[in-house]
């Protein structure tokens, strides 16, 4: 347990043990304890924490919040404690302030093991699925799979370090219907290589310009044998010439966008095996199929209406969502692609993930209930698949939206994104904004080199720090370890805030793995860069007693710790000089 998750537990008890004191001496009526909080005032000048006990208590107790306060303060015991001393504020808050054990106890936690520093075992190593991007492999990637990536990779890093096992992974969709239009726009744009304007091309199919340009490389290879072809085997051909080049350079964008996947998990996989026949067949045992015009059709609207029912949900309110049936398996024999999707969540569970975690664009939200709803119809669990939907990215130059590439002239994709922002800038601006925002991403911004970039701001304070240590290296001075009397020199405000700061490192993880949100880390190391910087500003390293110089680096050398824990967890590069 971290310094900051013991203080408050420490607070817990002794609040609760003098509530109960005092019940004991008559002070406080005998009463149901109320529920209440600790939390950082806004205003640290109100202390470290503050509690709503006194307030909480006020129906229970029937009495003055004020009075409260009394009866528990008069009652109160922090000996052993790592807030020192507490005082009453307004109708009867109570705040606390931290002592110089929790401030040397921090840094000396952060010097034990720097890269260690912040891991807990919140998570008991559950095995957590993130399947994240899954872009089609019909064409290139774009700004929401970039957004998606940083998101996904990062929310992954947040789960390890809270102590999750997660496993990451990338559905490629090279089945059904999407691959089916694929072949279809490969053969036309083929076939018009060789008899031009005499094909017309499908009202459907994939008007970029990378179809054509995958229909020429395969013609300039082989000429043209597929122009008298069957046209099932032409479109075959096309495709299998096709998708393995599309789902390599996806592969590549990934690999230089930072990000490694466990598994690459192909969709078609799942047909031949017989997964997706399989659970249509047990859909079909549990009753939630039937027949209708020559397809077979999953009961979606009885499955969420029973289960909404039973959550306490309105008739009305559930009419309102005007729930629908799906096709499983079309009148042509094909199964949907929403058939294929309930076997590979079917497939995750069964390979010993107990929770998947899937990052879907925001258009998906209707995917969500019926996703649910079908595991556990399957018999899994509909509530261990947890969705972050993720709005859309507004690309922005000059204050003004890109729609166009500069150096193509054509749509901005993720490999024309990498090409002219910095890895490190897309990985942590795509994280400065939860998922559930718009974002509007600021291309100049994303390339400037000053403390607007707020990557650059991060990395120029790490840079900063290391600049300190040599500085006083070329001096003759050598860094040492403190000991607490010496760590309890650093009093000034600016001190004390940097540290409380680091100090909520480990919660900060807790708390973005429950939330399935890494930006709040994003924000968290943004925040101990600007706390750098105004002690930096405050606070001479150089040039004080030898104690005080010694603690001020003890400081530098922590705070730099955890900058580079941060940054390197995120996968972005953490530079000494800048």
């Amino acid at each position: 347990m971290d310094l900051y998750t013991t203080a408050v537990q420490q607070l817990k008890d002794a609040i609760t043990a003098a509530m109960n004191s005092a019940i004991e001496k008559g002070e406080l009526p005998n009463a149901e304890l109320p529920e209440f909080i600790i939390e950082i005032p806004a205003d640290n000048s109100h202390g470290d924490f503050a509690t709503n006990a006194a307030m909480a208590g006020a129906k229970a107790f029937r009495m003055p919040p004020f009075k409260i306060a009394k009866a528990i303060t008069d009652n109160l015991d922090l000996s052993g404690a790592l807030c020192e001393r507490f005082e009453t504020a307004g109708p009867g808050f109570i705040n606390f302030f931290l002592g110089a054990d929790f401030y040397s106890g921090v840094l000396k936690a952060i010097e034990s093991d720097p890269l260690g520093y912040g891991s807990s075992d919140f998570g008991g190593g559950e095995k957590v699925m993130v399947e994240f991007v899954s872009a089609n492999p019909t064409g290139p990637m774009h700004m929401g799979n970039a957004r998606g990536g940083a998101l996904g990779d990062c929310l992954a890093a947040v789960l390890d370090k809270a102590g999750y096992s997660a496993y990451r992974e990338f559905y490629v969709n090279d089945a059904g219907n999407q691959i089916e239009k694929f072949g279809c726009s490969l053969e036309a744009r083929y076939l018009q290589i060789f008899k031009g304007d005499e094909i017309v091309f499908p009202e459907d199919g994939y008007q970029g310009a990378d179809i054509t340009e995958l229909a020429r490389a395969y013609a300039d290879l082989n000429g043209d044998i597929l122009v008298d072809a069957d046209p099932e085997v032409r479109k075959k051909a096309l495709t299998e010439y096709a998708l393995p080049i599309n789902i390599e350079k996806m592969q590549a964008d990934m690999a230089t966008y930072k990000i490694t996947y466990d598994k690459w998990f192909f969709e078609s996989e799942l047909h031949k095996s017989g997964a997706v026949k399989e659970v249509v067949e047990l859909l079909a045992q549990k009753g939630l199929t039937y027949e209708q015009e020559g397809a077979v059709w999953y009961k979606n609207k009885e499955v969420i209406t029973q289960k909404l029912l039973a959550e306490g949900k309105s008739q009305e309110y559930i009419d309102n969502l005007e729930l629908k049936d799906d096709v499983l398996i079309r009148q042509n024999g094909n199964p949907t692609y929403f058939a294929a999707d309930i076997a590979y969540h079917k497939n995750k569970f069964d390979r010993g993930f107990t929770t998947l975690i899937d990052i879907w664009g925001a258009d998906h939200h209707g995917h969500v209930m019926r996703m649910k709803g079908a595991m556990d119809a399957i018999g899994c669990d509909g509530e261990k698949l947890h969705v972050v939907l993720m709005q859309l990215v507004n690309l922005v130059r000059n204050g003004k939206p890109v729609k166009m590439s500069k150096r193509t002239g054509k749509a901005i994709q993720l490999r024309d994104l990498l090409e002219e922002v910095p890895v490190d800038s897309a990985r942590f601006l795509f994280n400065t904004r939860e998922a559930n925002t718009r974002m509007d991403f600021d291309l100049d911004l994303a390339v400037a080199q000053d403390n607007q970039n707020p990557v650059y701001y991060v990395q120029y304070a790490h840079a900063r720090i290391c600049s300190i240590f040599k500085a006083l290296a070329e001096d003759g001075v050598t860094p040492r370890s403190c000991t607490s009397e010496e760590l309890a020199l650093l009093t000034a405000p600016e001190e004390l805030e940097l540290i409380h700061h680091l100090a909520l490192y480990g919660s900060e993880i807790v708390s973005s793995a429950k939330d399935l949100d890494p930006t709040k880390i994003t924000r968290y190391v943004t925040r101990v860069a600007t706390l750098f910087h105004k002690f930096y500003n405050a606070c001479r390293v150089k040039g004080v007693d030898e104690s005080l110089m010694q603690a001020r680096l003890t400081l530098c050398g922590c705070t730099r710790a955890v900058i580079k824990n941060v940054l390197t967890m995120f996968n972005i590069t953490c530079p000494d000089s800048m």
